[in-house]
């Protein structure tokens, strides 16, 4: 059967739904609605020919107003200009439903970069151990980012979610319930989201979409291409930055950082719960029934009865799967075995953490942090630092900082931001204990320059009474600048005696993150794709030579403006010079809901991430690789477009003066 182009599969099954959809909107009994709908068609126009004719934003409306509204009255005009933006946030919600609808139909789900093709090629090209092999050593990580005017409230993605299935269904009656119950939901909250509102709201994806999407995922590599059904390596997992980037956030609290751990807890812990009551449904077997029963009854009061308390371990938990498992192989002809199984694939992959909580700040705050608590430590007439430490040389200075200890108190700080960097410390402790190692083990320093910065982190932990810290130190390099000089700072760790036995300690692994955002804004996108590269070849050169497994985070936001675009294809074409045993990536603001925020687009953009790694690090390997002359064009193109941009740059600057 001929199947149609994927731009007309979009126009049948999107656009063509949208127009219809979108009129039934229109003719909703709401005078609000109405009068919107046949107005902003005609804001519309005027907008077109004003911008042609180079008129300003408040020539353009005032035209309008007096054409077709005919109020001098400022409220009034305000009041069309709020309800046209309404209009069209719920146009946009409508088309999101659509668009989310026919995902599986516009994309196809089975073919390039899925899971099938990739089984598929395995078997064709032979290369069956070799992908077996891969499995058992690469990640996925998709990191969560918060950006609290791209997020709709809970009320709003609960009907979507629920006008997708309708318009799925082709359900005419539900749909015009939904988009009346649309048109009178508020899409603005009264107060402004804290960043616990935040966390709250990327929860509902890790509840809704990636528990059920990864579990699959991993479930079917285990059926169908690892060899004895069984990965041990968890391949996906999950970050997460609300509540724990205070670089990014400036309200984040310890208080809050807590409240975000315990709810990822609570969260994981629900979903497990809500698994085992459907299998209690179906366990009713001698032998099995009683222990089921036992695992829901400590779960259900770990989520709901709970205050904090949790009334099971996880090694306990997996302990007592594993032995229902045993006996329903051994003693019930491996009834449900498939249904346990899943659950076991994904408690393997979520612990007691769900996401893992990453922490970051600026190494600026860090600086001022650690010149309140070198004072401190001088006032109090101690010796942990040298008097004359702020003179020394940054060698110097990186041995001293590998040799401090102490018990640092935050109550005697008077600085909030030193008191809040220092219970930052303490509170991954408290996390670690609650959630499992992998509710928080990852320091981010943003703008990070030197190999002090980095120091500076890992002697704070030190300093807070933990001597050997089970945590990685992650320097995130941000300018064109910094990404050219990386490779030297990487070299003054890997060389300094205390951080090597750290990263010993860490099974050799180092994680660096590069930030396109930042290096956009600062060169340029092919300038910063560019030197991103060419630090990522450095990095691994350099991290090869002293036996480091070196990690990329790439901090690659949504839009190419901010370092985005096609993603699995950028990871696809790193050549062999690059390490790439694990892809991380943020996601950011609306590309979460984008990309990530159904059960269809999550599958197939976690299943194109893995199959860039498949495709780079089997099927292409060696075959990536830049020839000197290539690298040499890039340069030169990179360099032409900086050029230009810092041309750009200094006319708008003299334009605005």
């Amino acid at each position: 059967m001929y199947t149609l182009p994927k731009i007309e599969r979009f126009n049948q099954n999107v656009l063509s739904k949208y127009y219809i959809y979108n009129s039934v909107f229109i003719t909703l009994p709401f005078d609000s609605i109405d009068n919107t709908g046949a107005l902003l068609p005609l804001f519309t126009e005027v907008c077109d020919t004003g911008y042609k004719k180079m008129e300003t934003p408040k020539e353009i409306f005032e035209f309008f107003s007096k054409k077709y509204l005919h109020t001098d009255v400022e409220a009034d005009k305000i009041d069309l200009m709020f309800r046209f933006i309404q209009y069209i946030e719920r146009q946009i919600v409508l088309f999101d439903a659509i668009e989310d609808a026919a995902f599986p139909i516009v994309n196809n789900m089975e073919g390039r970069g899925s899971l099938r093709d990739i089984k598929e090629k395995s078997e064709a090209r032979g290369n069956n151990e070799e992908l077996a092999e891969f499995l058992e050593n690469f990640n996925v990580r998709t990191v969560l980012t918060a950006h609290p005017t791209q997020f709709y409230p809970g009320p709003v993605l609960g009907i979507i979610n629920d006008l997708t299935q309708a318009i799925r269904d082709n359900n005419l009656l539900s749909i015009k319930q939904l988009l009346a119950q649309l048109g009178k939901t508020p899409f603005i909250k009264n107060e402004k989201p804290n960043p616990f509102d935040e966390a709250v709201s990327l929860i509902w994806y890790l509840e809704n979409v990636f528990y059920n999407t990864a579990g699959d995922l991993m479930h079917y590599l285990e059926t169908n291409i690892a060899p004895n059904g069984n990965i041990k390596n968890p391949i996906i997992q999950l970050g997460f930055w609300p509540g724990g980037d205070r670089d990014g956030n400036p309200f984040v609290t310890t208080d809050i950082t807590l409240k975000v751990a315990d709810r990822l807890r609570t969260s994981i812990l629900k979903c497990y719960y809500f698994e085992m009551r459907n299998l209690k449904r179906k366990l009713t077997f001698s032998g099995v029934d009683v222990l089921v029963a036992e695992l829901e009854n400590k779960l259900y009061r770990s989520v709901f009865y709970s205050t904090g308390e949790i009334f099971i371990t996880l090694e306990e938990f997996k302990s007592q799967l594993n032995k229902i498992k045993t006996i329903i192989v051994e003693k019930h002809q491996s009834l449900y075995v498939d249904e346990l199984e899943a659950l076991l694939i994904k408690v393997n992959l979520f612990g007691f953490h769900f996401a893992t909580l990453d922490i970051r700040q600026n190494s600026k705050i860090h600086d001022a942090v650690f010149r309140d608590i070198f004072d401190f430590y001088q006032n109090n007439g101690s010796e942990v630092f040298p008097k004359n430490y702020y003179e020394l040389s940054e060698a110097e200075k990186c041995k001293v900082l590998t040799s401090v200890n102490g018990n640092l108190n935050p109550i005697d700080f008077k600085n909030e931001m030193t008191k809040s960097t220092i219970e930052s410390i303490y509170a991954i402790k408290k996390i670690q204990e609650g959630n499992g190692e992998l509710g928080a083990n990852r320091y981010i320093i943003s703008n990070n320059e030197n190999a002090v910065n980095v120091l500076e982190a890992y002697a704070l932990f030190r300093l807070s009474n933990w001597e050997d810290p089970s945590v990685d130190i992650v320097p995130l390099f941000e300018s064109v600048d910094d990404l050219q000089n990386a490779h030297n700072v990487m070299e003054q760790l890997y060389t300094n005696p205390v951080y090597a036995e750290h990263l010993k300690n860490r099974d050799m692994k180092q994680t660096i993150m590069l930030g396109f955002s930042d290096g956009t804004k600062d060169g340029g996108y092919l300038m910063a794709n560019w030197s991103i590269y060419q630090a990522k070849e450095a990095l691994t050169a350099m991290s090869r030579k002293y036996g480091i497994k070196v990690i990329f985070f790439d901090g690659r936001g949504g839009p190419p403006a901010r370092g985005g675009g096609k993603t699995h294809k950028f990871y696809a074409s790193l050549g062999p010079e690059i390490e790439n045993k694990e892809i991380q990536v943020t996601v950011q603001g609306q590309t979460i809901s984008s990309n990530f925020g159904t059960l269809d687009s999550c599958r197939h953009n976690l299943e194109n991430l893995l199959s860039a790694g498949v495709t780079n690090q089997v099927f292409n390997k060696d075959l990536n690789k830049l020839s000197e002359s290539d690298k040499e064009v890039m340069t030169q193109l990179s360099e032409l477009g900086y050029q230009k941009l810092q041309l750009r740059t200094k006319s708008c600057n003299l334009a605005v003066e």
